[in-house]
């Protein structure tokens, strides 16, 4: 299943909007907060899917049964780009175990690139909700390795897979390499072209870059 939050007017394109400004992008601390303003949306959308229980809360005047969420999930982001977004995702998940991967592209010939994978912490994820946030879907060969990796920590009940802005090309490519069921994937828009060299048009730019500075 495929869930576009930003094909429906909604304050997300208002932000997603000033993501791909690039007089406002210069605010690297806006850049930031509106990342992270989506990874909140995004984590009230995805607790509607989630399993509650009851629970009695004793008030001042009485007790109240409210309806909480059952198990934790746990959060999981590409390093470093996704960090904003996670933290958004967690804002409102804030009770969540969290996991973190690490990997980059490793250029070859004819812009030709491979995703390589160097650094997974993670707690244990068997049978429990996995969110999966990376601002960028491109190839969409990062988010399906980093997803391989975290399965070394068990196998998910369900996983979502985030991201803000995606490719056709990457929605198609998760598509076909995900499971069939027990994956949900969450965009808030989706672009038509991708380049030779794996970059979204029109896209944003680099979402770390943009975030946290230029790197060497």
């Amino acid at each position: 299943m495929v869930i576009n939050i930003g094909s429906k007017n909604s304050i997300v394109n208002q932000f997603i909007c000033e993501l791909r400004d690039a007089s406002i992008q210069k605010d690297s601390m806006r850049f930031r907060r509106n990342m992270e303003r989506i990874g909140e949306i995004f984590a009230y959308e995805i607790s509607k899917t989630m399993e509650y229980e009851t629970r009695e809360v004793i008030t001042s005047l009485g007790t109240a049964e409210m309806q909480v969420i059952k198990n934790k999930p746990v959060l999981a982001t590409i390093l470093r780009a996704g960090l904003p977004l996670h933290q958004g995702i967690l804002n409102y998940l804030d009770n969540a175990d969290n996991a973190f991967v690490s990997a980059y592209r490793e250029h070859r010939k004819d812009d030709d690139f491979a995703i390589q994978i160097e650094y997974v912490s993670s707690p244990e994820i068997e049978k429990r909700v996995l969110i999966l946030s990376d601002p960028m879907l491109a190839t969409g060969q990062s988010m399906v390795s980093a997803y391989k990796a975290l399965l070394v920590h068990g196998k998910p009940a369900h996983t979502h897979f985030v991201s803000v802005v995606a490719s056709v090309q990457g929605v198609e490519y998760l598509k076909r390499m995900l499971p069939k069921t027990g994956t949900t994937i969450w965009v808030a828009a989706i672009d038509d072209e991708l380049t030779a060299q794996g970059y979204i048009v029109p896209g944003l730019g680099d979402a770390g870059d943009l975030a946290f500075g230029n790197k060497v």
